[in-house]
């Protein structure tokens, strides 16, 4: 049993939904509107790539989910299931210096990649968020494109919508979306194979005709089973449309 298999359990719904439906959110009390604080870890000196960063974001959002503290049992289990049994928002904000540091104290799990950072935090009601993340910028900066090369063979893909435009805070939460969707359709060997790797994955923007290809949108059960590709359709409160789909996961 997994936090994640309320995803599993709603995935083609979602992927269904009208795009006005996406972002109707008159079912919630505003007051326990729940998300995962995403931390970007962003020096002056010395910033991360940006490939390298989003695959952290990905990996740690995963990470935390099914951390040995997020099973039934565990200490992060309650306000993750609360978390998943809702919408699964995402804030990323970014910190460095002293800030950065400071948010390493919060429960969560960070994630290194290739010089790049990033910490993913156990989900809480909004109006909770504590000082040291509420402090933090979510919106200023900016990475530029970089060429990471050919995906390495092995690891799970994360492929950008090549046709939408994303800042790096908005594509880390989709990305983390995207790794925690494949994780709730993965079974447990596969489940306990990438965390050995400490969930890596590959984040590339795919050519236009090969992300239509694989979008599952018009057939998610049939997308899973011959390609193992899942998708990322956004609720569209920032930056995209309602109901786009923003990243495609396929198992590796």
């Amino acid at each position: 049993m997994s936090v994640l298999d309320p995803l599993a359990a709603r995935y083609a719904y979602w992927l269904g939904l009208p795009a006005e439906d996406t972002v109707d959110t008159s079912d919630e009390d505003p007051a326990e509107v729940r998300a995962m604080p995403v931390i970007l870890r962003m020096e002056r000196a010395e910033p991360p790539s940006r490939t390298a960063l989003l695959e952290a974001a990905a990996a740690a959002a995963v990470a935390v989910c099914l951390d040995d503290r997020a099973a039934p049992e565990g200490d992060w289990h309650e306000p993750l299931k609360a978390w998943v049994d809702g919408r699964i928002r995402k804030v990323a904000r970014r910190a460095r210096g002293a800030h950065w540091q400071a948010v390493q104290e919060l429960p969560g799990i960070t994630i290194e990649v290739d010089g790049a950072e990033a910490r993913a935090l156990v989900p809480g009601r909004v109006v909770d968020t504590p000082k040291e993340v509420s402090r933090l910028q979510i919106s200023g900066s900016e990475l530029p494109a970089d060429e990471p090369g050919p995906a390495p063979a092995g690891l799970p893909r994360l492929l950008l919508n090549p046709e939408v435009t994303m800042t790096v805070g908005k594509g880390s939460a989709q990305v983390g979306h995207a790794t925690m969707i494949l994780a709730s359709l993965l079974d447990e060997a596969e489940r306990a194979a990438w965390a050995e790797t400490g969930f890596r994955c590959s984040v590339r923007t795919p050519p236009v005709a090969t992300w239509k290809a694989l979008c599952p949108v018009e057939d998610p059960e049939g997308s899973w089973r011959r390609d193992g590709v899942v998708a990322v359709r956004d609720a569209g409160f920032t930056e995209v449309d309602p109901g786009t789909v923003t990243v495609l996961a396929q198992r590796a």
